[in-house]
């Protein structure tokens, strides 16, 4: 999922400089299950903002909402609608959700209010770990389902580079060597051939062309 973290409250209050009717949107989507832009989150932001606003004595009127997802069209006619009551869009999604509303809403103001950071998985209650960096050229098959990308501090494609001591990483000794991981993981599998395999450059003319990625189901059109 993709993982983000709320902004400074002092960031969101500078975008917000001179703006009295605010949009406040979160999304049930991904930064809701990292506890980041759900109706929770929405709900605490809109009190942090009114508070900022009372002790300046400048008002604001705040319309709370939160929709299944701001990165799909589908769900954002409500909030265009709501948008046009509203001086500015103050949106508690992840980046790709901010663009999209701010592309469909026209001349209004969408602004951040989180920060986006990157896809992970739930590690423990509290605590995700980065799994991903959206390569466009998953290589899982042949690393032991270990992303070399992510997991190596180097992101070597073919380790580990010659650095590590004791299955730990140069760059950081306090955190595991991702190719060590890997080793152990084609290992314990049965699959340490696999290891002799040398992984060519990620593709990236799959996916970049000189413009946005995309990815197109004719069979969904």
């Amino acid at each position: 999922m993709i993982v983000g973290e709320q902004k400074p409250i002092e960031t969101i209050m500078s975008y917000l400089e001179g703006s009295e009717r605010i949009l406040l949107a979160g999304c049930h989507g991904c930064v809701t299950v990292c506890c980041t832009g759900g109706q929770k989150e929405v709900d605490v932001l809109a009190s942090m903002i009114e508070l900022a606003r009372m002790r300046k004595h400048q008002p604001c009127k705040i319309t709370k909402m939160t929709l299944e997802r701001q990165c799909d069209p589908e769900f954002l006619d409500e909030l265009i609608e709501k948008s046009k009551e509203n001086d500015v869009v103050l949106s508690m999604a992840c980046g790709a959700g901010v663009q999209l509303v701010a592309e469909k809403i026209g001349a209004k103001r969408v602004f951040p209010a989180i920060d986006t950071n990157f896809i992970g998985a739930v590690q423990e209650k509290g605590l995700w770990l980065e799994r991903c960096q959206t390569c466009g050229d998953c290589k899982l098959a042949l690393t032991g389902g270990i992303c070399p990308v992510t997991r190596c501090a180097k992101s070597l494609l073919n380790g580990p580079c010659g650095g590590s001591r004791d299955g730990k990483c140069e760059v950081n000794p306090e955190i595991k060597c991702g190719w060590q991981m890997i080793i152990d993981r084609l290992e314990e599998t049965g699959c340490l051939d696999q290891y002799e395999t040398i992984i060519a450059p990620a593709d990236w003319s799959k996916s970049r062309d000189g413009g946005l990625r995309k990815l197109v189901r004719e069979d969904l059109k």
